[in-house]
């Protein structure tokens, strides 16, 4: 008769969701403390023990040992069962393999293993140490899924697997990532804890240095070490070994759990993007004798600078990432250091008691026997008589008992003895095995009076495991803790001109490469374009200076100068789209140097349709990929400047016909970053060419034949902006229209270039000081079909 209970969906679905969930975490995912093992690597090797696959006998087909496992113990899907077999015969996974492989069980590169009908296997010798007395009673046995044998709940371990090891896993709500650890150590911390129960942390730590992971490579400082040892929770940076040969970084080992493939193509990847500079070549020339990836440097780039970019952009370093959780009696725990070896102290203790009585037992059953026998060799005349005498076996056990004064086990022992244990040979034997016996059962039972000696055997476990297995350090432990090293920390700082092409290729050159000229020089060339290329926007700036690059569609992005690629004076550089995400119609019209985005600061942005909106500079202190919207522009419009202000700067914004209006930076008020701004200067018919801070003595004017003049800023008087301006130079066929202006002093040095990518650098004293309606005078004679397009001021040094 069927029985329908009604119950709410929400409690069932919590209820059968935390069911699965304690499956999971029990039976799964999380490794027992006691034997470091998840119930499917428990299985494989009790089954392997089971099969006879020990480290002195034959390899067997991995098809067997899974078959095995899934007949009596794991009711799986087999792919499963083989990847953990795999994995436990993988040195580059078990800094101490359990199984013995033959055969290919994979690779770094991340290979799989072939089929189980094509490998084999069998135990490590190492896994005895795992499976040792487990067939007395030192561990518990539970049926397995379909009750036809038994399985144990753990195993006896005298191994401490769990820290040698290490473990992974994701539970449900819960994960683990325990590293491995060298034997020698984690024996000397266990071996130190029973000498000294009260032992401090700085002692034990003392002991076991830290992670010993199979794959080598090196800890970067001890704090994350520490961290994880006393809470069960830390981080650790773990970096590949490097050493240097000519030009070239030679990789000999990778941190843990990494792809060798995958890390190369990642490199790979990181060069052909110009993520990662200075590599020209990338090989891997590793073999069954070790790992050798070859890095091939290009000449004259420094090998700490590209090993840097190596480890902030590939995984020749890694963060990993220490979550000590285990089952301790079927929980989950988080464990610190002095946990894991307290609890791998208890279980042994445990396994020595068990094993202890188990053998007291069968020492005290086997001496009662030889009791028997002792008894009957004494008269064994008279029990030879007996015997004859008797109807009947149970007669003659009868009248053992009765008249000898035995036990029926004992009896029974007599009458199944054979005759060849009538000799005085082996009667000696008798005597010698009963007396051998009763000093083991002293033994055992003082054993088991006394703890100290359970910890003495503890201890001398721990040092043949040492004498046997034991081996040296392979993970290297730096004692100075990594600092977050920037690349910019590699590059020297220095002044560097920065030269944008119309067509996009962009370079940086010192700045001493241009040597200074006198006004009306005929210049030198600054920069190989190609015929129908020019360029279009020249500015000094340092190396280590955070640049604010504004294309003409009022787009904002984020470039460190030094991230430009240095070219020669004749080189036409690098193409920006690959140092920023720029869709190809764009092109730079601004590009500004900030140290700091602060909030007492302001960008002021002016647009050729004379536009000025004024923000925060701290609205633009949160770099983005693809950059941000800087100012919103309407139809047709486009950004032709941008400024860093107090908040209380003068603006003078200029015209291309001629005309100049200077005003308070206090008439614009400040908005968000998406807005549009407000008129800064009735453009007319005509449109903005410059703009700059009313901050120095002059207002040097630029045209595009090569005139040029200064003109005393006090000589623009001051009036609201949104106006038509005044009168700021005369244009006419001879000079051309105006190209730029600049804010400039005495001291200042300017660097004029034209579209032939001819470059002259001349001091500002050199240029005359006239009024506001001239032409200006030559500071550059061109050739007939060559025209000034940008005009550089810079700072004197």
């Amino acid at each position: 008769m069927t029985t329908i209970i009604p119950t709410l969906i929400e409690q069932e679905m919590k209820d059968s969701y935390l069911d699965y969930s304690m499956s999971v975490i029990v039976g799964r995912a999380l490794p027992d403390i006691k034997d470091g093992l998840k119930p499917v690597h428990r299985r494989i090797l009790y089954a392997m023990q089971k099969e006879g696959l020990t480290h002195e006998k034959k390899f067997t087909k991995c098809a067997g040992v899974v078959g095995s496992v899934l007949k009596y113990f794991h009711p799986h899907g087999d792919t499963s069962v083989y990847d953990a077999l795999v994995r436990l015969a993988q040195p580059w996974s078990l800094r101490y393999p359990l199984v013995w492989g033959q055969g290919n069980f994979g690779s770094q590169d991340g290979d799989p293993a072939a089929a189980y009908r094509y490998t084999e296997s069998k135990l490590m010798k190492i896994s005895s140490e795992l499976l040792q007395d487990i067939e007395k009673n030192t561990v518990d046995f539970v049926d397995n899924f379909d009750g036809s044998t038994k399985e144990p709940i753990v195993l006896p371990a005298k191994l401490p697997n769990l820290l040698v090891n290490g473990s992974s896993g994701i539970a449900v709500g819960m994960a683990t990532n325990i590293p491995p650890h060298n034997l020698n150590e984690v024996c000397d911390a266990a071996i130190a804890l029973i000498d000294n129960p009260e032992i401090g942390f700085e002692d034990l730590v003392s002991c076991l240095k830290g992670p010993d992971f199979p794959t080598g490579g090196i800890i970067c400082g001890t704090n994350g070490i520490k961290l994880a040892y006393k809470t069960g929770r830390g981080k650790l940076i773990l970096r590949s070994k490097i050493i240097f040969e000519d030009g070239k970084i030679i990789v000999t080992e990778i941190p843990y759990q990494v792809n060798k493939s995958l890390l190369l193509q990642d490199i790979a990847k990181n060069v052909h993007e110009k993520v990662i500079e200075g590599i020209s070549d990338l090989r891997d020339e590793s073999d069954r004798n070790g790992m050798r990836i070859v890095i091939q440097l290009k000449k004259g780039v420094s090998e700490d600078f590209v090993l840097t970019q190596l480890y902030k952009h590939s995984n020749l370093q890694i963060s990993f990432g220490i979550n000590n959780v285990a089952l301790v009696n079927g929980e989950p725990r988080q464990l610190s250091l002095r946990d894991f070896l307290e609890e791998y102290i208890k279980h042994r203790f445990d396994v020595i008691t068990r094993r202890c009585k188990f053998e007291l037992d069968k020492a005290e059953k086997r001496a009662h026997i030889l009791e028997g026998l002792r008894i009957a060799l004494a008269n064994i005349d008279a029990v030879v008589a007996l015997i004859k005498s008797s109807i009947s076996v149970e007669d003659a056990r009868n009248g053992l008992v009765n008249n000898f004064n035995l036990s029926h086990e004992q009896a029974q022992a007599i009458l199944e003895m054979k005759l060849s244990k009538l000799t005085s040979l082996e009667t000696n034997r008798i005597n010698e095995e009963y007396n051998s016996l009763l000093n083991f059962i002293r033994e055992l039972k003082e054993i088991l009076s006394d703890p100290n000696k359970i910890n003495k055997i503890i201890k001398d476990d721990l040092i043949d495991l040492k004498t046997n297995y034991g081996d040296s350090r392979r993970t290297l432990i730096s004692s100075e803790e990594l600092e977050d090293v920037d690349t910019e920390d590699l590059i020297e700082e220095e002044e560097v001109v920065i030269t944008l092409t119309n067509a996009g290729y962009v370079k940086r050159v010192p700045l001493d490469t241009y040597r200074a000229q006198r006004r009306g020089g005929k210049g030198l060339i600054g920069t190989g374009t190609r015929e129908e290329d020019f360029v279009t926007n020249l500015f000094v700036s340092s190396t280590h200076t955070y640049l604010l690059c504004f294309t003409d569609t009022g787009i904002v992005h984020w470039l460190k100068a030094y991230k430009i690629p240095e070219g020669s004076r004749y080189g036409k550089g690098a193409n920006i789209i690959n140092l920023l995400n720029l869709e190809r119609s764009n092109k730079l019209s601004a590009v500004l140097p900030v140290k700091e985005f602060s909030d007492d600061k302001f960008l002021v942005l002016v647009t050729k349709e004379g536009v000025v909106k004024k923000t925060s500079l701290s609205a633009y202190s949160k770099p983005r990929m693809g950059g941000v919207k800087g100012v919103e522009l309407r139809e047709g419009d486009s950004l032709i400047g941008a400024f860093i202000t107090s908040g209380t700067n003068e603006l003078v914004i200029a015209t291309k016909d001629g005309r100049a209006v200077r005003f308070n930076e206090q008439d614009v008020r400040s908005v968000g970053r998406n807005s549009i701004g407000v008129r800064g200067i009735n453009i007319k018919s005509s449109e903005v060419v410059g703009a700059g801070l009313a901050d120095n003595k002059y207002i040097l004017t630029i045209t595009e034949n090569g005139f040029g003049k200064r003109t005393l800023v006090e000589d623009y008087r001051l009036i609201n902006r949104g106006g038509s301006g005044v009168i700021n130079i005369k244009c006419t066929p001879k000079n051309g229209k105006v190209v730029s202006i600049k804010i400039v002093g005495d001291d200042d040095e300017l660097m004029f270039i034209t579209k032939k990518g001819v470059v002259i650098r001349t001091p500002v004293n050199g240029i005359s000081v006239i009024g506001r309606n001239t032409q200006g005078v030559r500071i550059m004679r061109l050739d007939p079909d060559d025209s000034i397009v940008s005009v550089a001021r810079i700072i004197n040094e």
